[in-house]
């Protein structure tokens, strides 16, 4: 199942809060230990983690407890916050996960007092506790490999709860705001209380995509909750594969401009700069201006962490005054690149693979050219062999094992 997306889906039944959603993912197979060693990588203290495991109707689940033991806490803002997540030893993905669920947070609570984000304390969700259940959450999901996480819609319970700020209806602003934001779909509940915390509604509004996705269920895991209610007050998270490999979605941004003053070299030049500098793509296209004037449009894709690097290229190396910024989506295939023989040496050969299956496979130009040079054969040649060699790895029903052993 090496080519199948790991996929954890969020089973609200029953609502969710920060400590059920990481109950259940040590209930699904989370260590307790690897949990204790990501929050060890974030300079904050003053709680413990308690475990139980237990029983109720009749389902074994977890009960995590965090439990405050500290006598004071530093007052936090959402700078504060990220400080903290930034400063620590987490990997980068939990890190810009963790940080974007607390910016959630802190612009709903913002748009719902009528403060600056800078402003909002972080009370209620602020707390030691929140701060282990969205990052132990985040950590963990790395921890299980989980690729993509999906959730079924969000139940709303009804009444009024008791605040800080006094009696509010439920949902809580907060989390009605947050499901809003990401476009959540709501079923009703009969529960007549919160059932889902702004804690729990964040993480899914950061994380997840509501729909329910065909899967291999390999295992389930059960986050119990504290308050007792006529049905099981817990959270299920199931745990498995897709059924058909996922193409992979990244987040990218392309960066254009138009050229219409600028010579061949200095194009050629920056498209090298371009990628020295961690672009994934760099293009040129020919277009007509403004009073028929010809010109060059120069696009260059790239991740959204590479976004400032590149426009310091273009906007050094080029003449143009300013740039387009376009956020878009990109679909990839599966591949894989194996090394293959030719009657000269060995040439890399990339396959794509497309619903578990390999559809095709062509040869690196570069090694094609650089067997030409060394050994005098025509480059048409070299090429013509090495494509006939890919088209007989897709059309064998089991793939050699890669050289290299990947």
């Amino acid at each position: 199942m090496d080519n199948y997306a790991r996929l954890l889906y969020i089973d609200l039944f029953s609502g969710a809060s920060g400590d059920m959603l990481l109950g259940a993912l040590l209930d699904l197979g989370l260590s307790l230990s690897d949990l204790q060693a990501e929050l060890a990588k974030v300079n904050f203290s003053g709680y413990e983690l308690e475990v139980e495991h237990q029983v109720c109707c009749g389902i074994r689940g977890t009960r995590l407890r965090v439990h405050d033991v500290a006598q004071h806490y530093p007052a936090r803002h959402l700078y504060d916050v990220l400080h903290l997540i930034g400063e620590s030893a987490l990997s980068e993905r939990v890190k810009k996960a963790s940080s974007a669920v607390f910016e959630r947070l802190a612009r709903v609570e913002a748009r719902i007092h009528g403060m600056p984000v800078e402003q909002v304390h972080f009370h209620e969700i602020g707390a030691v506790d929140s701060l282990v259940d969205i990052v132990g959450f985040i950590a963990g999901l790395e921890r299980l490999r989980v690729e993509q996480v999906f959730s079924s819609a969000a139940p709303l319970g009804s009444g009024m709860i008791e605040t800080e700020h006094g009696l509010l209806p439920v949902p809580a602003p907060a989390t009605l705001a947050l499901l809003a934001e990401a476009g959540a779909p709501t079923r009703p509940h009969p529960a007549q209380t919160e059932i889902l915390t702004p804690t729990a509604a964040a993480l899914l509004a950061e994380l997840a995509t509501f729909e329910y996705p065909p899967m291999y269920v390999r295992s389930v895991g059960y986050g119990f909750g504290h308050r007792k209610l006529p049905w099981p007050n817990m959270v299920r998270l199931w745990l498995g594969e897709a059924v058909e490999p996922f193409p992979m979605r990244e987040q990218v941004v392309l960066l254009q401009c138009n050229l219409d003053d600028v010579t061949g070299e200095i194009l050629g030049y920056t498209m090298e700069q371009l990628f020295a500098s961690g672009a994934l793509d760099v293009w040129f296209t020919p277009v007509q201006m403004k009073k028929n004037r010809p010109a060059i449009v120069l696009s260059a894709l790239t991740t959204p962490e590479q976004v400032s690097t590149l426009m310091q290229v273009i906007l050094r190396e080029t003449p143009t005054l300013g740039l387009r910024i376009l956020p878009m989506e990109r679909v990839v295939a599966d591949r894989r690149v194996l090394e293959l023989e030719t009657p000269w040496g060995p040439v890399r050969v990339k396959e794509k693979w497309l619903n578990g299956e390999s559809v095709a496979a062509a040869p690196e130009y570069e090694d094609c050219a650089r067997i030409a040079r060394e050994h005098g054969v025509p480059l048409q040649q070299v090429l013509e062999t090495a494509e006939l060699i890919a088209r007989q790895l897709v059309s064998t029903p089991e793939p050699p094992v890669p050289a290299n052993g990947q």
